[in-house]
């Protein structure tokens, strides 16, 4: 009874402190210092406490087996080290079978409980909308991007509006000095992007949403969230492209829904209607696209 009680008086002021470190830590410190988290507890997006979760909480799990596992690589070099006097081995044993059980169980429950939660999130995050806000086509080219508004169906694009990007520019200390391509969404909007290539393999990532997908050649990838916080994301290409992979980046805007319809009424009034994807794909003669095979010195 004794033992108990001192246990108890034990945990309950390790427990306090844990729960008042806890509530002192800011949202970014409590996300494991990713990105997507601002001191309102608000996140980028609908899926990036997910992320966060799964990243932090696999953190969590590795540093106790971690510590667990130290302790007793310490424990065993203090205890069995050689005394003074002793000489030769020490009395050798061929196996320990609870040792052996334990050593093996418990590795095999961490891989499946990582592989449960991953697997659970992933289906989750990989899951499109099936009948988003908006649809847009996002459009990988060395080094750049172009963005397609395609309103609510990504499959009709005869009243889409467009904007095409240049890679960015920079001056001898590495200053961008042009304007990157720009993505806007509406905040709190169902989104779905669909990822297209014109030449070689991106991959299109946000840095905030904690989330990023390849663009492959001849097969879209397409990717569903909702923003949930106004502000300007940093994007770029997390996939070596080329020789001006480093200067394939763009930005994201995350406003309003009126600041949105605002935005794609001036580019309707720029002219920049209509579906832009394969007038400028570089793949065009590629087998089974259905063009016609193009002979030498032909343009």
């Amino acid at each position: 009874m004794r033992v108990t009680r001192r246990l108890r008086w034990a945990v309950v002021p390790i427990g306090l402190v844990t729960a008042a470190s806890l509530a002192a830590c800011t949202p970014t410190e409590l996300n494991g210092y990713l990105p997507g988290f601002t001191e309102d507890g608000v996140p980028a997006t609908d899926r990036t406490e997910m992320v966060s979760g799964l990243w932090v909480n696999s953190w969590i799990v590795l540093l106790v087996v971690g510590a667990i596992t130290w302790f007793l690589m310490g424990f065993a070099t203090i205890v069995y080290r050689r005394r003074k006097g002793q000489t030769g081995l020490p009395v050798q044993l061929r196996y320990n079978m609870p040792i052996e059980i334990f050593y093996t169980v418990v590795p095999f429950i961490l891989i499946i409980g990582f592989f449960a939660f991953t697997a659970r999130d992933q289906t989750i995050l990989e899951t499109q909308h099936e009948d988003p806000d908006v649809c847009i086509t996002a459009i990988g080219k060395q080094w750049a991007w172009d963005f397609q508004y395609n309103g609510d169906d990504c499959e009709q694009t005869d009243n889409a509006v467009w904007t095409m990007g240049v890679q960015a520019q920079t001056d001898a200390q590495g200053n961008i000095t042009s304007e990157l391509p720009t993505l806007v969404l509406p905040v709190d909007q169902d989104v779905t992007l669909k990822l297209v290539s014109r030449d070689v393999i991106h991959s299109f990532w946000i840095v905030d949403f904690l989330y990023k997908k390849d663009m492959y050649v001849g097969k879209d990838n397409y990717w569903s969230f909702t923003p949930t916080r106004e502000g300007t994301y940093a994007g770029k290409c997390a996939e070596l492209c080329g020789q001006y992979h480093s200067m394939m980046l763009f930005n994201v805007e995350v406003v309003s829904q009126a600041e949105y319809d605002q935005y794609l009424e001036s580019l309707r009034s720029a002219g920049q209607i209509g579906d832009i994807n394969d007038a400028y794909d570089r793949l065009q003669n590629l087998p089974g696209t259905g063009a016609p095979a193009q002979t030498e010195g032909d343009h």
